[in-house]
């Protein structure tokens, strides 16, 4: 006679099916397309269970090019300082302390990767606030900064998650000097004012003769593709100190004065 299987042997297909994996452990899947669906609830849940953890009410999206360096050619440093101090002045006076408060308000939120969004989470950590990082998977690795706090540091694989979390609690948009990716976050903000999908609230350019340089957006309502009520949409802002104030007087805060004089904003 043969000899008998032993038990374990006995089902040991059944064990290593595929099928018989926990779902929730079965990394194929759940990256499988039909559970598209399943990754994008995941990629919203995590985030935004993070965010509440932390007390996070509302926040302040700054985007920026990330190919500017604190070090590079003087336009670039003069960038970078920037947005170095109006992270600062923002977590500062804005309620991202917490300090006192049950709920934080307008914490900075950029797009986790370097250069502008860099130095605006460098800003809030100067003095020991919490920022946002909401990074996004590239083909060409994009890493955090290691100024975003890392508890609130995500990372994405779906730009219209990412796009979500980052407009969702926004309270202003404040935008320094970028090329596409940054583009692609200030028309998807104005597109969600002007149809109504978002609430309005303050849009921010940095650096009126850059934006004035490489958009013309009198010649958008002048050709008729936007009406001329939408250009107000936008504000200009040449001083960290002159974005914060337009912030605060569109949202009733009391306008900052900084005893720093601007030329030693954000070093240190």
């Amino acid at each position: 006679m043969p000899p008998s299987i032993p038990l374990l042997a006995a089902n040991a297909e059944q064990l290593a099916s595929p099928s018989y994996r926990l779902p929730a452990l079965d990394q194929d899947f759940l990256l499988a397309d039909e559970q598209r669906g399943v990754r994008f609830m995941l990629e919203y849940a995590k985030a935004e269970q993070a965010l509440r953890r932390w007390s996070v009410k509302s926040t302040i999206v700054v985007f920026g090019s990330t190919r500017v360096r604190e070090n590079d050619n003087p336009r670039h440093a003069a960038w970078y300082a920037a947005a170095r101090a109006f992270g600062r002045i923002a977590s500062q006076h804005g309620g991202a302390l917490n300090l006192g408060a049950r709920e934080r308000e307008n914490v900075i939120a950029t797009g986790g990767g370097p250069g502008l969004m860099e130095a605006a989470n460098r800003g809030a950590a100067d003095i020991g606030a919490p920022s946002i990082g909401f990074n996004i998977r590239l083909p060409h690795e994009q890493e955090p900064n290691p100024y975003s706090t890392p508890e609130l540091t995500f990372l994405f694989h779906y730009f219209a998650m990412r796009k979500m979390h980052l407009a969702m609690r926004a309270n202003a948009l404040v935008v320094f000097p970028g090329g596409f990716g940054t583009f692609d976050e200030l028309f998807e903000i104005l597109a969600l004012v002007q149809t109504g999908k978002m609430r309005r609230v303050p849009v921010v350019l940095f650096d009126e003769d850059y934006w004035r340089a490489v958009v013309n957006f009198e010649a958008l309502a002048d050709g008729g593709m936007i009406a001329e009520a939408d250009l107000a949409l936008l504000q200009f802002a040449d001083t960290p100190q002159q974005v914060w104030e337009r912030i605060a007087n569109a949202s009733g805060i009391a306008p900052y004065r900084d005893p720093v004089a601007p030329g030693e904003m954000g070093e240190g």
